[in-house]
């Protein structure tokens, strides 16, 4: 067991945990989700057979009141953004993961396993309290390798009033921070206008 005592917050614990693995794959398990039992098996399988990896990733689903949720306003919308890569093809591309990451974060950060060679040291920025993972892949989204979407629903994250997503929601800080990710792929116009859309989609994390 490795203990975190050097940076506090989200992005010190997730940055320590990836420094101290020494598997060729790591995921970060959140205490608030569940995982399938299938899910190690086929993302191994995924590893194996892709090109180069970064990252690879699943769909998820919702715990809510104890009950798992596959279908609902923003889980579509989520599948919807990453159909294009639901081809192997377009895993490689880099222009296509940045058009996906463009008009939101789709790519569910618990779902997320890190090909640990290729992840840079403090991938996860500090000044991000709730964005830190769209951050992250759009960091990703410049290197040279693989996106691998596995489209099965393999992990379940749980909603609840006392998240910190949920509070975010709240306080408004997850959108001063949705906006300045759009600012990195459009011109300021454009990107306020995304983050109203995206807004009203977040606000399915609510109880």
């Amino acid at each position: 067991m490795h203990i975190n005592t050097g940076a506090s917050g989200i992005a010190g614990d997730w940055n320590y945990a990836l420094s101290v693995s020494d598997a060729p794959i790591t995921m970060i398990a959140h205490q608030d989700d569940i995982y399938e039992s299938a899910y190690a098996e086929k993302i191994v399988q995924a590893y194996k057979k892709a090109k180069d990896p970064i990252i690879l990733f699943t769909d998820y689903g919702e715990l809510r009141e104890g009950q798992k949720v596959t279908s609902n306003k923003l889980l579509r919308i989520k599948k919807f953004l990453l159909f294009p890569l639901r081809a192997h093809c377009f895993h490689g591309s880099r222009w296509v993961r940045r058009r996906v990451l463009s008009v939101g974060s789709p790519i569910s950060c618990p779902s997320v396993s890190y090909v640990s060679d290729r992840i840079p040291d403090n991938l996860f920025d500090a000044s991000y309290n709730v964005s830190l993972d769209w951050a992250a892949w759009e960091q990703l989204s410049r290197l040279k390798g693989s996106f691998v979407y596995v489209p099965e629903t393999l992990m379940y994250h749980r909603i609840h009033q006392g998240s910190e997503t949920t509070r975010q929601i709240e306080n408004s800080g997850r959108s001063r921070e949705d906006l300045l990710m759009f600012r990195k792929f459009w011109p300021a116009p454009i990107a306020s206008m995304l983050e109203h859309f995206y807004r009203d989609a977040e606000s399915s994390n609510k109880i």
